[in-house]
């Protein structure tokens, strides 16, 4: 099998690349070289996805069985990607997200779910993830899929990933913080849902999928109800071995201190859909995601390995700071011992 990963050194592109290369696939990827490279065994082809001539330079390299698209995410890339590189692959696979869908985190989701109104003819130079741009230009991306590639397409919506290589900080900063010790602040309710999913078993559902000839579209999410956060806690102690405790603190506690949803702490979320994404279909068809408490003392022992993967700005946007950790911390021990 031959196989072009647009993207391919970070995190679920790599993960990707590394399952291609584990059934001895011949693995190509496409970047513009500046977040590292791969192990041996890749073809590597630097380049803007921006500009028409170098993918049609990129083109002439092919067919390929399989072209995945993981970092698409402005649409008219992403079309413009789809029309030259489709007609040279067996099956077009495009990594979207649970966030293409109008009503998340609102609402629980299913893949009938409504998405964005995305356009695919939409482009930017540049987006940021505070901008709440990112679904409906997944959306857009999308449908851009769906008009160039045709019924060989595989669009998978992943919820949570988790695991090694991760640069976004939301498993790292919970490993860092809890491999400290002592008592820290966990959000809301022990027993809260949730579904984050393993980046290697995402990787592995796109090759077996795209390689059995699989097309439409599959929510990748841990099955509900199976993952706490207490779960999640827990295994970040049983994996660092840290002397640590948590210190349950409620929503309001957390939202009074100034604190943000989603990143401080990672993971943090209220709305009722975030945790209800259904993956049926795609259990269905054979993805498996692994134990939790697998993901993280996997995570770890990468940490502990001193690899890391690319600065990425939204690493710096997760955590608790110190100061209101502190005093959220003092505050519950003044309120235990009233």
């Amino acid at each position: 099998m031959r196989m072009l990963v647009l993207g391919g050194t970070r995190f679920l592109g790599r993960a990707v690349v590394a399952s291609a290369l584990a059934r001895g696939w011949q693995a190509t990827v496409f970047n513009r070289g500046r977040s590292g490279s791969l192990a041996g065994g890749v073809t590597e082809v630097h380049g803007d996805r921006r500009k028409i001539e170098n993918l049609e330079q990129l083109a002439s390299r092919g067919p390929w069985d399989i072209v995945v698209d993981v970092p698409g995410v402005i649409p008219a890339e992403v079309r413009d990607a789809a029309r030259v590189l489709a007609p040279h692959a067996g099956r077009y696979v495009f990594v979207s997200s649970v966030s293409a869908y109008r009503d998340w985190p609102a609402h629980p989701v299913d893949e009938g779910s409504p998405r964005h109104d995305g356009d695919p003819d939409l482009d930017v130079d540049t987006w940021d993830w505070g901008a709440g741009v990112y679904g409906p230009y997944k959306a857009g991306a999308e449908v851009a899929v769906e008009r160039e590639a045709g019924g060989q397409r595989l669009i998978v919506r992943p919820g949570v990933i988790l695991g090694p290589w991760e640069y976004s900080g939301r498993l790292t900063w919970w490993l860092e913080r809890i491999s400290r010790g002592g008592r820290f602040i966990a959000p809301g309710h022990p027993a809260q849902a949730i579904q984050p999913v393993d980046v290697r078993d995402v990787a592995r559902f796109v090759i077996d999928q795209a390689a059995a000839g699989g097309t439409g579209v599959y929510n990748l999410a841990a099955p509900i109800g199976r993952d706490t956060f207490a779960g999640l806690l827990a295994a970040c102690i049983a994996a660092t071995g840290a002397n640590a405790t948590p210190v349950w603190t409620d929503d309001a506690t957390l939202e009074a201190a100034g604190l943000w949803e989603w990143t401080q702490p990672p993971l943090w979320r209220r709305a009722a859909g975030t945790w209800r994404v259904d993956a049926t279909r795609a259990f269905a068809a054979r993805f498996v995601p692994r134990p939790l408490r697998a993901t993280v003392a996997d995570t770890w022992a990468w940490m502990r390995t001193g690899q890391r993967p690319f600065n990425d700005p939204r690493a710096a946007l997760h955590g608790i700071p110190t100061d209101i950790e502190e005093r959220l911390l003092a505050a519950a021990a003044n309120g235990r011992a009233s």
